[in-house]
Order: structure tokens, then C-alpha cells, then sequence
């Protein structure tokens, strides 16, 4: 028994160990492979819901703001699914104040049906970007529910205009698992696949997919390190311990969705530390 608690002992040392030395050390710069993305590139970070910024992506998001990128946010819709769009589109700005996201650079499509007045009053107030995609005709396309399909052709119809209005040349969203397996997210990728496939895009124009985990790997924070750097992945991004605190921070600005549930998911989720991305 005790030579049992010992050695549980002694592998905990030896893993935190591991972690203190590659959370100081400069180690990642050569696995972002920022020759691969350049540096100074235009990048639009496409999510499904406010909090997806941070839920998943931050890692990627302070990765390219070391890379010196300029990251453009679009987001389909305004997470009303309880009736909080309007509470969750100001903490989606609050959250991507924190993350480095200028306000210009945001684009949140409300799914509810507005008027024009509306629309230029916002535009106006610097609130948000609401419908400048497609102002007369966002009419509840793309409401945040699980159990809606979204069109493929309109979700792909919107995001290349948006790519084009804005000369991006890294498109970064989810995988065919969607991280969580949520029908909005996966419909995002299908819409970049069907573009990329297509070719469609414009010349130039990568794209980046954030590769979805079991459970397992999910909730076991920075432990997950030696799976990510063994599994395939073209490009990897680990936060320091700053870039940590900046992440939960940022997550934090979503305090209507910070259930106990989420809370705990700021803590063990290793996409609060981790994202391995893959090229399309």
C-alpha cells in the first residue's frame, strides 16, 4: 500500500515537473509553426455562439496575436436559445476586448428580425456589427438551437462574402466533431468544407480546423500535452501561465452562462490551454 501511495506520489511530481518546465520555457514558438501561417495575416475566427471564443478558441486566438495577426470574429448568431441574445452579445464584445479582438474586427449576426433602424443605430453606438453581412435578409436563418439545421449553402454563402469583404487569408473554426458535438458548430464546418472543396475560396485562403477530443482527453487540462504533441496536428497552440489567466478572464466575461458546470470546465478543460488545429 504504501510503496502504491509512493509511486502515485512520484508520478504526480514527475508530471507537474514536466508542466512547470514547459509552462516557463519558450518551447511552443517552434511548434506553432509560424512559418507556416506567416506572420501579420488577416484571420477570421468563425464561431457559432457567444462564448465560443473562449470556450475553445483562446488558445488559438493569443497564438495569432503573437504571430502578429489581425483576427476578424464572426459569430452566426446572438446565442438567444434562453432569451439572453442581448445580455450575450455584450459579453462576447467584453470577451473579445479582453482577448485583443478590436471591435471593428466583430461581426455578430442577431438571428431575431430587426429593422434597418435598428441596424444603424448600432452600427452607429459601436455596439455591434449586427447584419452587415446581409442586413435585409437575417431573419432567423441561423437560430442558436441544437436541434436546427442550418443551411449549408446560406451559412457558406455568408462567410465567403465576409471573407472576401475583408481580404482574409485564414479562415479558423471548428472540425466535423464540432468540440462538443453541437449541430450549429458542425454546421460551420460543413460550410467552410463545402467552400474549401469547391474552390471557392479565394486564392490564397487556408483554412484551419480545431481538431475535437474524447472526453477524456477534454477534462484533463495541461495533461493532455504529451497526447497533443504525439497525435497529428499541423499546428499547435499552448498558453503560458499569463495567457492562462487571460483566457479564464475572458471566459469569465460570460457570466450568464457561468453555471457550476462551466465553472468547472474553465478549470480541466484542456481547450482552455490547448488547441491543435488542421489544415483543410
Amino acid at each position: 500500500m504504501e510503496a502504491m501511495w509512493l509511486l502515485c506520489v512520484t508520478a504526480a511530481g514527475l508530471a507537474w515537473g514536466f508542466l512547470w518546465v514547459w509552462d516557463s520555457s519558450e518551447r511552443m514558438k517552434s511548434r506553432e509553426q509560424g512559418g507556416r501561417l506567416g506572420a501579420e495575416s488577416r484571420t477570421l475566427l468563425v464561431i457559432a455562439h457567444p462564448d465560443d471564443e473562449a470556450m475553445f478558441f483562446a488558445p488559438t486566438v493569443l497564438g495569432l496575436a503573437r504571430l502578429r495577426h489581425w483576427v476578424y470574429l464572426l459569430c452566426f448568431s446572438a446565442g438567444n436559445y434562453y432569451n439572453q441574445g442581448e445580455t450575450r452579445k455584450k459579453e462576447l464584445l467584453q470577451s473579445c476586448d479582453v482577448l485583443g479582438i478590436p471591435l471593428s474586427s466583430i461581426m455578430i449576426i442577431d438571428n431575431r428580425k430587426i429593422s434597418l433602424t435598428t441596424l444603424w443605430r448600432a452600427a452607429w453606438e459601436g455596439v455591434s456589427r449586427l447584419g452587415a453581412v446581409e442586413p435585409m435578409g437575417m431573419a432567423r436563418d441561423f437560430p442558436d438551437d441544437p436541434g436546427v439545421q442550418w443551411d449549408t449553402e446560406h451559412v457558406a454563402r455568408v462567410l465567403l462574402q465576409h471573407i472576401e469583404v475583408n481580404g482574409i487569408n485564414l479562415v479558423v473554426t471548428f472540425d466535423a466533431g464540432g468540440v462538443s458535438g453541437h449541430s450549429n458548430h458542425i454546421a460551420l464546418y460543413a460550410a467552410v468544407r463545402a467552400l474549401h472543396s469547391e474552390g471557392k475560396l479565394p486564392k490564397g485562403c487556408s483554412v484551419l480546423t480545431l481538431q475535437s477530443v474524447n472526453v477524456l482527453r477534454k477534462y484533463i487540462s495541461l495533461l493532455d500535452l504529451p497526447l497533443s504533441l504525439l497525435h497529428t496536428q499541423d499546428v499547435l497552440f499552448v498558453l503560458n501561465s499569463k495567457e492562462v489567466a487571460q483566457a479564464k478572464k475572458a471566459m469569465s466575461c460570460h457570466r450568464s452562462q457561468l453555471l457550476w458546470f462551466r465553472r468547472l470546465y474553465i478549470i480541466f478543460s484542456r481547450y482552455m490551454r490547448i488547441n491543435s488545429l488542421s489544415f483543410l
